[in-house]
């Protein structure tokens, strides 16, 4: 069957089961568009081309598929760098498709030309500019195959345009020829037998232990089995920003985010371990602080899919390349036998005892409104959390918003939460809520943002609106780039330099409304109520609520840039009781 590489283009995504695309067509990409028209794939056509790439982004995490974009070639492919960089940094997995100049043009700096590759290689798991239109179903079957199998990743196709007009003879690679044609790509699934009975030991031998929880552990699919191994051992979880859900938030055993803007007692809890069970964790960080003054007393057990991270930060004692969900089955299977054959288990009466202390010592906290005093943001979250439906999906911007977010929310289910942790890319939420609420159309999603990040990708609640994307939209509002104000007062001797934004421009109502969204302000405690409840009722058309909060309040605990995790900064009520985190 003779088919032009732009139909083979299409056919093969079709093949590779993509039921939706986000994109933006333009000159070298043009012949794909019109087989489009005539497929079973959905597309949603973007205001910008990042916006293409955070909705695939958040279409990924929420379903677990690959995120699939399409953009035309140099402005519209260096437009992508930033969400592939996203996806690369948090093993998201996405497909991007890149139009390019025809084959005879390029290296002539021809109209919209640029080395799409070169520019994307050190952000991609995996690129390739197709020379030959017989070459386009492999090229889609690679691309797929490494973005889904190992550590979770970006991967392109660059295509120039005579490439989509020439011919080709259908055929669709088995799985077989897929792998065949990888030579160098073997991802390691299983763990070491040797090092699981390892591992294994060290868990009963600790007094002190923790699990350290990150992303590693959703993009495996091991929730089940986490929860398994933490309530057969009686081990206390922290989750990374990257894992929050990973672990219910309202379990016993759950010590909620540890890093720069964690709680105090998941913070102090890994500080003072003796021993850390890493699971699909990296040691960002954010999170260890100070490398060098980072849980000095822990052995160190890490288990993840890419041997590149082991002794990349810390040297781990017991080091297992391999599924975090395979070989947290083996650790639950070895352990049992050496309960089973006697070997006995530390106590960890006085460690729990501890825990239970620092829990009650140290809680979040936040000073309420006084009445006539500003909205303060926190409270915003937990009105939010409190009447969210069943299932809500919470999206986040990168800043303050961000953090509270994570702190406040309770996320008792995995994938539920949706944020840019590696990059730290403003203008995440509105686009990545978008690709979100596509991939779970039967649940409500909320994206919180600040008024920084927002004016980044606004635009894209047109694309919402138009597609009838219903997402709801919460702008915590403190006319400032927040977390660089919380910096700059901190650290900078109260010197804020460019980080005022104008309090009454734009006015995001009327923003909201020219873009066919329900826009509604917020000024006071009284009001957050009921504009929360109108929000949740309106189910036809997005939704912007503009809360005006206190542009004072920090975040806290914090523990410095640069610093140790022994340096954490809590808020003014508990500074007092320093050292009682020992």
């Amino acid at each position: 069957m003779k088919l032009t590489g732009a139909q083979a283009l299409i056919k093969s995504l079709e093949m590779e089961g993509v039921e939706v695309m986000f994109g933006l067509p333009g000159g070298c990409i043009l012949p794909a568009y019109d087989p489009l028209l005539d497929s079973s794939i959905r597309h949603i056509l973007v205001r910008h081309e990042q916006g293409a790439g955070h909705m695939a982004e958040g279409y990924a995490h929420v379903t677990g598929r690959p995120g699939v974009a399409m953009v035309t070639s140099g402005p519209a492919a260096t437009n992508m760098v930033t969400p592939l960089c996203d996806a690369y940094m948090d093993s998201i997995p996405m497909v991007c498709i890149t139009g390019q100049v025809s084959t005879t043009a390029i290296g002539t700096d021809a109209f919209q030309e640029c080395d799409t590759v070169g520019i994307t290689r050190s952000v991609t798991k995996h690129n390739e500019l197709v020379m030959t239109a017989q070459n386009l179903p492999m090229a889609v079957r690679q691309s797929f195959r490494i973005a889904t199998t190992g550590r979770p990743g970006p991967t392109l196709i660059d295509v120039p345009k005579d490439v989509l007009q020439n011919s080709m003879e259908w055929y669709w690679p088995t799985d077989a020829e897929v792998v065949d044609s990888l030579p160098g790509y073997r991802p390691n699934v299983k763990g070491h037998p040797r090092m699981i009975k390892e591992a294994a030991k060290l868990i009963l031998a600790s007094e002190r232990p923790i699990l350290y929880v990150g992303g590693g552990i959703l993009k495996a699919r091991a929730a089940d089995a986490l929860r398994e191994l933490a309530e057969m051992t009686d081990i206390h979880v922290v989750t990374t920003l990257m894992a929050r859900g990973a672990f219910p938030d309202d379990h016993p055993l759950c010590l909620g985010m540890p890093g720069m803007h964690g709680n105090a007692t998941a913070i102090t809890a890994l500080q003072r371990s003796d021993l850390l069970i890493t699971l699909g964790a990296r040691f960002d960080d954010r999170i260890t602080g100070k490398v060098s003054t980072f849980a000095p007393d822990a052995k160190v057990i890490h288990v993840d899919i890419d041997p590149a991270e082991q002794g990349k930060v810390r040297r781990p004692d017991v080091p297992i390349v391999g599924d975090c969900r395979l070989v947290i089955e083996e650790l639950i299977r070895a352990i049992r036998d050496m309960e089973q054959s006697g070997t006995p288990r530390a106590d960890t009466g006085a460690w729990k005892s501890r825990i239970s202390g620092w829990r009650e010592q140290f809680p979040l906290s936040y000073e309420a409104s006084e009445p006539g005093e500003a909205l303060k943001p926190q409270y915003c979250l937990e009105q939010l959390r409190d009447n969210a439906p069943e299932g809500t999906i919470l999206v986040s911007g990168v800043g303050q918003h961000q953090m509270w977010s994570s702190q406040y929310w309770r996320f008792n289910e995995p994938y539920t939460w949706v944020n840019s942790g590696g990059l730290g890319t403003m203008g995440f939420s509105v686009p990545a809520a978008i690709g979100a609420k596509v991939g779970r159309p039967d649940r409500t999603v909320w994206a919180v943002d600040g008024d920084g990040c927002f004016q980044m990708t606004a635009q894209e609640l047109v694309t919402a609106s138009v597609e009838r994307i219903p997402i709801k939209v919460a702008i915590l509002n403190n006319s400032y780039l927040g977390m660089v104000r919380q910096w700059q007062e901190m650290f900078y001797d109260e010197r804020y330099s460019e980080v005022y934004l104008s309090p009454e421009l734009p006015d995001f109502v009327k923003w909201a409304e020219a873009m066919g969204c329900v826009g509604i302000r917020v000024d006071s405690p009284e009001e957050v109520q009921p504009a929360i409840d109108k929000a949740n009722s309106i189910d036809d058309r997005p939704v912007v609520v503009d809360f005006r909060v206190d542009a004072r309040e920090k975040v806290f605990p914090m523990v410095p840039a640069g610093m140790g995790n022994d340096d954490l900064i809590l808020p003014d009520s508990q500074m007092p009781r320093k050292g009682a985190l020992k």
